[in-house]
């Protein structure tokens, strides 16, 4: 590693304002890269020369300036590293790659129903980055981060699960060194709402400064809190873990007898209001399906959404509202127009609500979006000397394939 304030430390800074100046804008020429970092042409020329030497860039094409011959063209290298985004919950797990272009990759999936009874995080996992590989054409040996998405608040202090209730064969204890130590690469493991949270922001036009609370509506409930762009974790990674808040008494009438939210509003709640309203049985698995609410079921299930809402209205009062997961989605717009009203009938309260802006998986959006940050932060280290790249393609490859 060069000394701070030697003319090989100002190389390799230079060399890294270039490679950040190729990620942020794309292939550039000598000229280019001079013109947009405000250095003398020669400099701008050391600095893809050191950029090629490092083996980060490449000529992807050529530039015709008038007259004279083209110039070349410089990229960044998009298969020097990967990631893998990784979403396990109660229906299974699905997986894609990420690399530096935030390309489209399929996803792999694997239903709960068709997994061995032998699961752990280990294999879970390492089987998701197989699957995400094999997908994308991509070999083992250049996979360098997994994000992980699980329905668990994950404590960074002790490194453990609040829960397993919905992944069969984990273990609580030391989750992310236990998948460090089986996969050999950087592994993220994040609560799936706080993943869908990073989404959300990407996909929708939030101010810079908003904060924005996530209500996560599915199995059971969850909230995610995005302050201008942070997703709040709390000191033991509990933040948002609502659904064990009790419900208010006497405000939804004597009928209710649920003990906390999760039994107000979670799967097995919304199968009864369906039934009580005369459609079919097993609602929440049409809603799996894909198929929207009916009125009469939102009409009743709103108010209790608005439960909710009421008290992170009362802590936070945040800018907007967004109602996520297969029930937020199947409820739409007439879900949130609903809540709404009943959060303005019966408090001070008239928040801005709406239906997530993430069509897709969201929990693997978010993943991915962290991956991608993570992936240029890696280059960035390697373009600028303060970290070497350790040649642990054989390790990765033999250990995943071994665990699968």
């Amino acid at each position: 590693m060069a000394v701070r304030g030697t003319p090989s430390w100002l190389g390799d800074q230079n060399a890294a304002t270039a490679l950040r100046l190729l990620l942020d804008h794309g292939p550039l020429s000598r000229n280019g890269i001079g013109e947009r970092s405000g250095l003398s042409k020669p400099t701008a020329a050391q600095m893809v020369a050191r950029l090629e030497e490092k083996g980060l860039i490449e000529v992807v094409g050529e530039e015709s300036i008038g007259r004279g011959p083209s110039a070349a063209l410089y990229g960044v290298r998009n298969d020097l590293a990967y990631g893998v985004a990784v979403n396990v919950d109660q229906d299974g797990v699905r997986s894609g790659l990420v690399d530096l272009k935030g390309s489209a990759h399929p996803v792999a999936s694997e239903a709960a129903s068709g997994m061995s009874a032998d699961r752990s995080a280990a294999r879970d996992v390492a089987g998701a980055v197989l699957s995400a590989c094999e997908s994308a054409g991509v070999g083992l040996a250049a996979i360098r981060h997994v994000c992980v998405g699980v329905p668990s608040s994950v404590d960074p202090r002790s490194d453990e699960l609040s829960s397993v209730q919905a992944l069969p064969g984990w273990s609580r204890k030391s989750i992310r060194h236990q998948l460090e130590a089986a996969l050999g690469c950087e592994v993220q493991v994040d609560n799936d709402v706080n993943l869908a949270a990073v989404a959300e922001r990407r996909a929708a036009a939030f101010e810079p400064g908003a904060t924005v609370a996530l209500l996560w509506v599915g199995y059971g409930i969850g909230l995610a809190v995005d302050v201008a762009g942070t997703v709040l974790h709390g000191a033991s990674g509990g933040a948002g873990e609502i659904g064990n808040l009790p419900v208010p008494r006497g405000v939804l009438g004597p009928d209710t007898d649920a003990a906390d939210l999760e039994g107000l509003l979670g799967a097995a709640a919304l199968d009864r209001i369906g039934r009580e309203a005369g459609f079919p049985d097993h609602l929440f698995e049409r809603v799996l399906g894909g198929e929207t609410l009916p009125g009469p079921v939102l009409e009743v299930y709103a108010p209790r959404l608005a439960q909710s809402v009421i008290p992170v209205l009362g802590v936070l009062d945040p800018d907007l509202v967004v109602f996520g997961g297969p029930v937020g989605r199947a409820g739409g717009a007439r879900l949130a127009e609903l809540t709404r009203t009943a959060i303005r009938n019966h408090t001070r309260w008239d928040p801005a609500v709406r239906v997530t802006s993430v069509e897709d998986d969201a929990v693997l959006g978010g993943a991915r979006a962290v991956l991608g940050d993570r992936l240029r932060e890696t280059l960035l280290a390697r373009a600028s000397g303060t970290a070497a790249e350790e040649d642990r393609s054989r390790i990765i490859a033999a250990k995943l394939r071994g665990i699968s």
